[in-house]
């Protein structure tokens, strides 16, 4: 077993956290303030200009005609399977592997999460086994941009084309990856993306968008967004209090202008990690060929990771787990039927995987302390 430091050496070692949000925070304090500021003096706290105005960005950066903000990339993720009229009875296929968001979008609208398994390399929806998945039943394809890694877009778009489906692309982790050198967010007829604050591009507090090149679906989304109303007080459909928050547009307005700044830092802890851990016997993240990651996290895997992150915890560097279950074994969809077995590389996944701290903000001796825990957890073991 590997030696653990003594509590005496562990207050000794700087302290390594998962994420540091503060660090992130205080950088752009004074901007986030006057920003802020002017919202509060502009009392623009549903929607308004800011969040008009980042709408306007975000789009332009996605390489998208439309966005708009919603209050979570859940919302989303509701809206734009309502925009496909997927409903009650109909099928989508989607992952086992991801955070349950994306099947709740799909429980939501009265339809049936159908889980296909992922690809060994980067856990992505594996485009092989899809077609093996398509019912008649089967009104939509929804994959998810895992860990800021794409999914392989091509093959999955031909499969789309083949039985008439619509692709949704969940980006909630992936904000400004790059598939085959395009941005992602516009090879899906529609594409969602979550602000939460953990994300790439994280709001200070809950936020969403809806990315699409139909001018119909952005102009009914935003109906459906604000009561179902297109006017004032006069209701077309059933609709949600979906909205941005005024402050959350002009937070994101101001994090939007540093994101390429804080992918490239990513990515260049990402290929120091890669370097320092090559000789461990952890598998490493596989950035495939078609694919530039943005490393929404930093995923390795090993069968002793329940060992390895007490090992991390106890020397002080933050590790989490992503995700541990998947999402086909959960109580909330025993009634789908599925077993212990039925996705076996996604299963064996959530038993090995363990993030590890990347952050734009993350120093070069921290990445390395990183690194040299974890080589001593193998060394003693």
């Amino acid at each position: 077993m590997p030696t653990f430091l003594s509590k005496q050496d562990t207050k000794m070692a700087e302290s390594i956290p998962y994420f540091d949000l503060p660090a992130q925070i205080r950088s752009l304090r004074p901007e986030l303030d006057a920003v802020i500021a002017r919202t509060l003096d502009n009392c623009s706290f549903c929607l308004g200009p800011d969040t008009a105005q980042f709408e306007k960005d975000f789009a332009k950066y996605c390489g998208a005609q439309h966005c708009s903000g919603f209050n979570s990339g859940t919302s989303a993720l509701h809206v734009a399977l309502m925009l496909l009229n997927v409903g009650q009875g109909d099928e989508v296929i989607t992952t086992p592997s991801t955070f349950v968001a994306t099947s709740w979008a799909i429980s939501y609208v009265g339809a049936k999460p159908v889980y296909v398994d992922v690809d060994d390399a980067t856990f992505n929806l594996d485009p092989k086994l899809i077609e093996r998945a398509i019912t008649p039943r089967t009104k939509a394809i929804m994959p998810v941009h895992l860990y800021g890694h794409p999914f392989d877009v091509d093959p999955i778009l031909e499969i789309c084309r083949k039985h008439k489906l619509p692709l949704v692309e969940d980006s909630a982790q992936a904000h400004g990856a790059k598939y085959k050198g395009r941005t992602i967010g516009t090879f899906g007829d529609i594409s969602c993306f979550s602000f939460y604050p953990g994300k790439n591009l994280g709001a200070c507090g809950e936020g969403g968008a809806l990315v699409t090149n139909s001018a119909a679906f952005d102009k009914r989304a935003r109906s459906l967004r604000e009561h179902g109303s297109s006017v004032r007080y006069f209701h077309d459909e059933v609709g949600f209090n979906y909205r941005m928050e005024g402050i959350q547009g002009a937070v994101l307005g101001v994090k939007l202008k540093h994101l390429n700044k804080w992918t490239a830092r990513r990515r260049e802890i990402a290929h120091t990690y890669h370097k320092l851990l090559a000789d461990t016997p952890l598998q490493l993240p596989r950035e495939a060929s078609f694919a530039e990651s943005v490393y929404h996290l930093y995923v390795v895997r090993h069968p002793r990771r329940d060992e390895l992150k007490k090992h991390l915890e106890a020397n002080g560097v933050g590790c989490a787990l992503h995700y541990p279950l998947p999402l086909h074994l959960q109580k909330c969809y025993a009634h789908l039927g599925y077993k212990d077995g039925a996705f076996p590389v996604a299963e064996k996944a959530a038993h090995e995987c363990l993030s590890l701290p990347i952050f734009p903000e993350l120093t070069d001796a921290q990445v390395r302390r990183v690194a040299e825990v974890i080589q001593s957890f193998f060394k003693q073991s």
